[in-house]
């Protein structure tokens, strides 16, 4: 049985260096793990913050469940993340850096079917250095079209 992927953050990439990821737990709701299994997830504005010795995700949008039951739910509460409480405090001593933060890099659920959140301890890019990595992609993308192109005139 193999890992299920629900959703990616791809901007988490481009906008941060990802020092450091850890594996977390998320605590759910039924409807919020139908609507999970059906791909029903943003992580485009979530983040993670530590309050209070616990781990919270905030802004991460599951879409309400339709056949679920009509209790109105908000989709961007913040949700607790289930981590051992040494794993909480290295995250809390490693935030505490200037300009590290928590963001969450996909969500999946495992083998085990628990809905877990890879977190990454993050530390922002810098304007050039954004520039300079859709440079190299471009570069890549061209130099990978030239061997395409190669191989498909033989």
């Amino acid at each position: 049985m193999s890992v299920e992927v629900i959703a990616t953050n791809r901007r988490a990439r481009y906008e941060y260096h990802i020092v450091d990821s850890i594996e977390a737990g998320i605590q759910l709701t039924g409807p919020e793990v139908k609507s999970a299994r059906a791909h029903n997830v943003s992580l485009a504005e979530a983040y993670a913050a530590i309050e209070g010795g616990e781990a919270w995700i905030y802004n991460m949008h599951i879409a309400r469940y339709d056949a679920g039951r009509q209790v109105e739910q908000n989709p961007t509460r913040r949700r607790k993340l289930l981590l051992h409480k040494r794993e909480v405090r290295r995250l809390e001593r490693d935030v505490q850096q200037k300009g590290v933060t928590l963001i969450p890099l996909r969500m999946y659920f495992a083998p085990s079917g628990y809905a877990k959140v890879e977190l990454g301890v993050c530390r922002g890019k810098r304007e050039y250095e954004k520039r300079e990595a859709i440079k190299r992609r471009d570069e890549k993308r061209r130099e990978d079209r030239a061997v395409a192109d190669f191989y498909r005139k033989r």
